[in-house]
Formats: structure tokens, sequence, C-alpha cells
């Protein structure tokens, strides 16, 4: 049942990708050579000649949408993860058409009878990335929201049994029904322990002991299983697994290492020896490279569009007290290392000296008239970027504290020193959805550790197109 569906759905997105992709050959084609976007300098070729490309196209793209995961199941994606997936994949393919096309240029001349060689339009191939991006991203956006409406009202739904009724059990049947419109339904537990009491079994209730687990499995026309015992009950979880070997259903194994785990479990290999590292994150090998290569040229080219406005900042802080422009102070970033973090001065330049360390407030008395403005709009925080230039922090990662606050908060709050296994940043997850200055700092963490354990590419896209969207401005002060 369940890959009768993957089948399905796979199926409509390339038939959709399929569709996108003719149509933006097409406008493509159009727009370069018929409403001439960009003057021509020259007579505009025989669309014969570029209609060769388009089974290339139709081969090429279901094949590199599929090495980015595009066909895999993507339920509970949000939208700018779509559409920064797509844009990648997108220009890949083109990247990859635009060389071949390099060395594959021979046309029928029909005058001569031979062939003759000519280039590809460059604005076309610029244009028709464009319109894949837009017109596969909408394609997509409305299968997606054809499917969740359908969801909504019942359709297309995977009904999830889950294994065990005890705290991770419940926590798992919790999440999923948070997120119906993702298409998931728990038809109920099942749990040798039938006394067990909570308020959830009114809604999800425990349909047996463990040992009637075919029988529910064909009863309730199950899709999805969900292994949520604990540690000790390991010997029944092998017993489970045998005894589902003979169904059609997808397992899923809710590792109960949440007493104990500190960042996501990433399993690795000691010699053949499989071993679960409790505090693995993915930001290793070339995707460290990566997004080092994503800081330093992003950094530089900030710092130098922001010197033309440079001299007006300083200028203005400066004749306001005639202080200094800039202010630095002592922060804690990678693996526990002090570095020194710099911003445009906002505040007295004897903000602390009565009080020591303390947190900025709204409305805080110590700022100056410019140093409002700039903390308003996060102007203050731009220097930043020559530590980003140095290696010293990164363009996104959690935000980086002075050690007084590190000292205090490592023995008030479990689990707060995990933050420092990546280097800082000048916006992370937690600013972009408002935690940042006098907020919550244990809210604050749980986004901060989410970035570390899901941390990608895309992922620091996504933040940096909020960022400029939105993220820098909620509780700036």
């Amino acid at each position: 049942m369940i890959r009768q569906r993957h089948f399905e759905t796979r199926a409509l997105f390339v038939l959709a990708d399929l569709s996108a992709i003719t149509l933006a050959f097409f406008a493509a084609w159009f727009l370069r050579f018929e409403l001439e976007l960009v003057p021509l300098r020259q007579a505009p070729p025989p669309f014969s000649w570029y209609l060769p490309l388009l089974p290339g196209l139709l081969l090429l793209w279901p094949v590199v949408f599929y090495f980015h995961g595009l066909y895999q199941n993507r339920r509970g994606n949000s939208r700018i993860e779509e559409f920064f997936t797509l844009a990648i994949a997108n220009g890949l393919a083109t990247l990859i058409l635009a060389g071949v096309a390099t060395f594959y240029r021979p046309v029928l001349d029909p005058g001569s009878g031979s062939y003759a060689f000519f280039s590809f339009s460059r604005v076309f191939l610029t244009l028709l990335l464009a319109c894949s991006i837009v017109f596969t991203t909408a394609s997509r956006l409305s299968i997606r929201a054809v499917l969740r409406e359908l969801r909504r009202r019942g359709h297309n739904i995977r009904r999830v049994l889950v294994i065990g009724a005890g705290t991770l059990g419940r926590e798992v049947a919790n999440r999923i029904l948070s997120h119906r419109e993702l298409g998931f339904d728990v038809v109920g537990f099942l749990d040798d322990d039938q006394e067990l009491e909570h308020p959830l079994f009114s809604e999800v209730p425990i349909l047996g002991p463990l040992g009637d687990l075919n029988a529910v499995l064909e009863e309730k026309s199950v899709d999805q299983l969900m292994v949520a015992l604990p540690v000790e009950a390991h010997k029944r979880v092998l017993e489970i697994l045998e005894a589902v070997e003979t169904e059609c259903v997808e397992v899923r194994l809710v590792p109960d290492l949440l007493q104990y785990a500190s960042l996501r479990a990433g399993l690795e290999d000691i010699d053949g020896l499989p071993v679960i590292n409790l505090s693995h994150v993915p930001l290793e090998g070339w995707q460290s490279l990566a997004k080092r290569s994503l800081d330093l040229v992003v950094s530089g080219l900030l710092m130098l569009a922001m010197l033309p406005f440079l001299p007006l900042v300083a200028a203005l802080i400066w004749l306001e007290d005639r202080g200094p422009i800039f202010y630095s102070q002592e922060r804690m970033g990678l693996d526990g290392r002090a570095f020194m973090i710099h911003k445009f001065r906002s505040m007295r330049v004897d903000a602390e000296s009565s009080t020591g360390p303390i947190w900025a407030v709204e409305e805080d008395p110590r700022r100056t008239r410019i140093g409002s403005l700039l903390r308003r709009t996060s102007i203050d925080e731009l220097p930043q970027l020559w530590n980003v230039f140095r290696g010293e922090m990164s363009l996104v990662g959690p935000r980086p504290e002075r050690p007084a606050f590190v000292h205090e908060f490592k023995h008030k709050i479990p689990r707060y020193m995990l933050r420092h296994r990546v280097k800082a940043g000048i916006t992370g997850w937690a600013q972009v959805h408002g935690w940042r200055g006098n907020t919550s700092i244990k809210k604050r963490l749980q986004y901060d550790l989410y970035y570390i354990e899901n941390w990608s590419l895309k992922l620091d896209f996504k933040i940096l197109w909020m960022t400029l969207r939105h993220g820098w401005l909620d509780n700036a002060y």
C-alpha cells in the first residue's frame, strides 16, 4: 500500500516537473527571441535549432531532481526549503546543459546539406533557468497545497501504529497529531501494560498487548509502525521486528536516547563495530569547507559594499559624544574559545562601569541616540563581518555570549554548552524567530540545538533569507 502511494506521488511530481520544464523551455524561447527582452544583435535562429535541446531537458532535469531528493517523501518540508532545493537543482541542471551545449552545437544547414556550428544563446539559458525555477516551484507548491487539503479532509492518510504507550510513545503520538496536515493518523498504541492512564488515550487508545501486533496491523490497515520502547525492552524490539518481516508495513525505530543524548545521534563505524555518537554534528568534512567558503565570499563582498557608508556611520557615532567608533567585547565561540567581537558602539562609553555585565533591555537608558537607531536596525552588528572573515564567527550560528553569562548559564541550563559545538553567528535560527535580546535563554537554546542538529547549507541560506526579510528587527534593542 505504501509503495503504491509512493509510486503514485512520485509519478505525479515527475509528470508535473516534465510539464513545468517543457513550459519553461517554450517560455524562455518566447522571451528571448519573440519578445526580445534583451535586444538581438542578429536575426533570431530557427526554432528547429533549439528544439533538440528539449528531449535532453526532459531527461536531465528528473535525474538531477532525483539526486537532490526531490522525489523522496518530503512531508514536513517548508515551502522555503522546497524553493531552495529546487533553485539549486535547477541551477545544476542548467549548468550541465550549458556545458553539454558548449561542445555539441552542430545543426544541419538546409542550404548546403552539411552540418554547421552555432552557439546557444546565454540569455536563453539564463531565462531557461529563471523560468524553470518559477514553474517547477509553482507546480510543486500547487500539488502540495492540494495534497495537504486532501489530507485535512481525510484523504491520502498514512495510518500509524505506535508500539509502546510510555513517555516516549506518547511523545511520538503527540508530535504526529500536532501536524495532521502532513498526512499521518495515529490509529492507536500497543502496550503490555493495559492499566496505563493518560488523557491522550481517550483520543488514541491502547488497542492491546504487543502479542496482538499482526492482528492489529491487518484490522487497522496500518501503513507505518513506530516502535517507541524503552532501552530495557531490547528483546521485545527484536521480537517485533521479526514479527513484521512478513507484513507490508514501514517500520520506524525511535531510540530511547533522550535521557542521555546530547545532540542528534549519528551512526559511526570503528573497524566494523557500529557506534552511536550522541553528540554528532553534521557540520564536518566538505560541508564545513563549503560553509567556510560561503562565509569568506559573502563577508568579503559585504565589507566592500559597506565601505562607502562607513564614514557616515562613524561620523554620526563620534559627533554625538566624541567617543570611540567601535566597541570590542570578549565572547565565547567554537569549543568554548574566547574571542573579541566587534560592533559599532551604541551605548555610552561608561555603560557598565557601575553595574558590570548586564543585559541590554528595551528603552535602555545607556544607549546613545544614534545607538538606538543602530540597534533597532541591527546595523551595530555589521562589524562582525570582520570576525566572520577571520574565521572566529560564521554568518549563521548561535549568537555568542559573554563568558560571564556562559559560566552562569552552563550551571543552570542543561545542555547549554552544546551550542558551542559550532561557530557563533551574526544571525541564527533563534534570532529569525524573534528569540534574541532579553528573551528566554532556554527557548533560544532549543532553537540553537535544532540548528546544530539539522545543519545544512540549505538551512543557512534559509536563515539568511529570513534575516533579510524580517529576522533582524524583532526584539532588536
